[in-house]
């Protein structure tokens, strides 16, 4: 199946998933599915096909089971929840990819601090309710995953590393295309022309 199909399924179901995720009050984005698209499409974008169609496969299998991945996400963001994973092997591999994220979402916030000083803070701040860290809100995301996808995903990530390639700033690329900037440096000068 072709990339861009593969992306288009997975979103068709994620976003059946996001919307229907128990809350007491509707998220502004989950009211907004054409940005959840812009946003998710941007990360899926680079993956690698394994990473995909493994990821597709666990979707398929979660909606034949009658579980919601995002449920489960966000139960584990507000830590509702136990891991999911028991397995020390495995949330090695997800301590390992949050780490090397983490690195990479921290170069991005030296280049284009406007810009991403609108995102999620890096860490938990202590005694800071209501925003959920970036790393947080990865880990949880990544709980969700299968051991398939997990290793297809890690060795992406250190594929990526190894060439010195910052795969954050690959998505936050197409995420601002998306958008309807040319590049990340226009989204960062508009971001600081906007910022009061």
């Amino acid at each position: 199946m072709p990339k861009d199909n593969l992306i288009n399924k997975i979103l068709e179901i994620e976003l059946k998933m996001f919307v229907s995720v128990p809350s007491l009050q509707k998220a502004s984005c989950q009211e907004d599915p054409d940005g959840f698209r812009v946003m998710r499409s941007s990360q899926f974008a680079v993956w690698s096909e394994n990473t995909l169609d493994s990821y597709y496969n666990d979707l398929k299998e979660a909606v034949a089971l009658g579980k919601n991945l995002m449920t489960l996400k966000y139960a584990r963001m507000d830590n509702l929840i136990p891991p999911l994973h028991e397995s020390a092997e495995i949330n090695r591999m997800i301590d390992d990819i949050v780490n090397i994220q983490v690195n990479w979402q921290q170069d991005m916030i030296l280049k284009y601090p406007a810009l991403m000083g609108r995102g999620r803070p890096i860490q938990d701040q202590k005694g800071v309710q209501g925003l959920t860290s970036f790393k947080t809100y990865l880990k949880s995301e990544l709980e969700t995953y299968s051991l398939m996808t997990l290793t297809f995903l890690f060795q992406d990530v250190m594929h990526c590393s190894a060439k010195n390639l910052n795969m954050t700033e690959n998505v936050y690329q197409l995420l601002v295309k998306g958008l309807g900037y040319e590049s990340l440096e226009e989204a960062e000068e508009q971001t600081k022309l906007n910022t009061p």
